[in-house]
């Protein structure tokens, strides 16, 4: 067997993006995949009934459209993308609700009093949607490009992240949509991790949008897998790797799996030191998932809900605070936060003609072995009457399984790695490179490290930049189709 250049182990967003950027600077790589498909955090089935089709962990991907590595290998041409006009939506109780419109000027008329406030938190940020993506993404320890973009971002997580977080906004559908953006990293609220989680999300609702990808997730994923066959790639599934001695000669490995996973499968190659860092790295809550196949849209009763890329189900600012941190403290909470969605409003093609499906997840303490599908149920029936009267079938995930599907989320912990603001900073460790570890040729990419969790594939772009680098001696590839790069370093 001839030696391999790179070698990938994982095949989600961010090990997919490593092993196109590899193949792009003419290596032989190869993916190993425990399951029989590739995806990771990206897949899409069948997991109800026929022919509704359901996306297995995300859904809706407000970083699609604005990853410097989706940029650059030019998502927008490869797959089809919708951006419905609102990103999201929060309902409240008597049919009220919080819209977030893309377009900033609605979404402050729709707020009433509160709409001078929105335009002037969210404006500038809006207007460079782009650097904030940029920053985001960006390793820690680099300069920033856009001082002034990381000023105003700064001093607006300072803010929504303390005890001033009420200050500005007097009414609370503006409260509960800043609120529930932000308990996407499932966290006690309010903290500066929380808020700049929330944050960048917000922004980006009200410039590219949140896009929802034709045909679910895994069109993401395979069109990476075309672009790596393409050059020469090849993927291995039904194939779990366990340790370094199990793979053939290479000359880097690049791992898309969790910081403990990294510690297992590198073992005795990696410095005592390092393995004893990586013991460190904690793990934090968890997601309980329930997929519905419907005979009818949920029918909310507020009519822009109908509408929205993504629902944050949870009532309001005080509520969503106290469900947060009953699951930060062990407890399962009575009125759950719930994140839903329902790509077939817009991509009928996931179900059968007119049924639909409805993505949900719910926080949940680390280790859960509960079943949440009757707390979902309640909770959206709370704000979509006749919600139940919808359901034909459902498929439910404790936080149990949701490792057991991928080893990667510790717990359940589909961040794999809490989000809070010193594992935003050292991820997993302190370091200019984080991807490259201290032994010769081994890589980490997975959301364990910078920049973090999400589908943007930049933690395996940049462990991939990291390797051609340091063991090639290559500069990174042109990725776009017609050998065009977009987006800027």
């Amino acid at each position: 067997m001839d030696d391999i250049d790179a070698i990938v182990v994982g095949s989600g967003p961010n090990g997919m993006a490593a092993a196109v950027t590899l193949a792009r600077a003419g290596l032989s790589v190869r993916v190993y995949e425990r399951n029989p498909t590739i995806g990771g955090g990206a897949r899409t089935v069948e997991l109800t009934l026929p022919g509704f089709r359901h996306d297995v962990c995300s859904a809706v991907h407000p970083m699609a459209l604005v990853s410097g590595f989706f940029r650059r290998f030019q998502l927008e041409r490869r797959i089809g993308i919708i951006v419905p006009e609102i990103s999201y939506a929060h309902p409240l109780d008597g049919g009220r609700a919080g819209v977030a419109w893309r377009d900033i000027d609605r979404t402050a008329e729709s707020l009433g009093a509160d709409g001078p406030a929105w335009k002037a938190f969210f404006g500038p940020l809006a207007a460079h949607a782009d650097e904030v993506a940029e920053f985001a993404g960006s390793p820690i320890l680099r300069v920033p490009r856009y001082p002034l973009t990381v000023m105003r971002l700064g001093l607006r997580i300072l803010e929504q992240g303390g005890p001033a977080w009420n200050a500005r906004f007097a009414g609370e559908p503006a409260r509960a949509m800043i609120s529930g953006v932000s308990a996407h990293s499932i966290q006690r609220m309010p903290t500066l991790a929380t808020a700049a989680a929330g944050l960048v999300l917000a922004t980006h609702a009200h410039a590219r949008g949140w896009a929802v990808p034709v045909g679910g997730s895994q069109s993401i994923i395979e069109a990476m897998a075309d672009d790596l066959r393409a050059h020469g790639g090849e993927i291995v599934t039904n194939t779990e790797i366990t340790s370094l001695a199990e793979l053939p000669p290479h000359r880097a490995v690049i791992l898309d799996v969790s910081a403990r996973s990294l510690a297992a499968i590198a073992g005795s190659a990696l410095p005592d030191r390092y393995r004893r860092a990586l013991g460190r790295f904690r793990y934090g809550s968890a997601v309980a998932k329930v997929d519905f196949a419907l005979s009818d849209p949920v029918p909310w009763a507020n009519e822009h809900v109908r509408t929205a890329a993504t629902m944050h189900v949870g009532g309001t600012r005080d509520e969503m605070a106290a469900s947060e941190a009953d699951v930060a403290a062990g407890r399962h909470p009575l009125s759950p936060y719930v994140l839903a969605a329902e790509p077939t409003v817009f991509d009928p093609s996931r179900a059968p003609a007119g049924k639909h499906t409805l993505w949900t997840y719910t926080h949940v303490p680390a280790g859960s072995t509960l079943d949440r599908t009757e707390a979902i149920t309640a909770q959206i029936e709370r704000f979509a009457p006749g919600f139940r009267d919808t359901i034909l079938a459902h498929s439910s995930q404790s936080a149990v399984e949701v490792e057991r599907y991928n080893p990667n989320y510790i717990g359940g912990d589909i961040a794999a790695g809490e989000p809070n603001l010193l594992q935003l900073i050292a991820r997993p460790v302190l370091a200019s490179d984080p991807w490259r570890t201290p032994a010769k040729g081994i890589y980490l990419c997975s959301s364990s490290t910078t920049p973090g969790p999400g589908v943007h594939g930049l933690s395996g772009y940049y462990a991939a930049r990291s390797a051609l680098a340091a063991e090639f001696g290559l500069a990174p590839p042109h990725l776009g189709i017609d050998g065009a790069n977009e987006g800027s370093e």
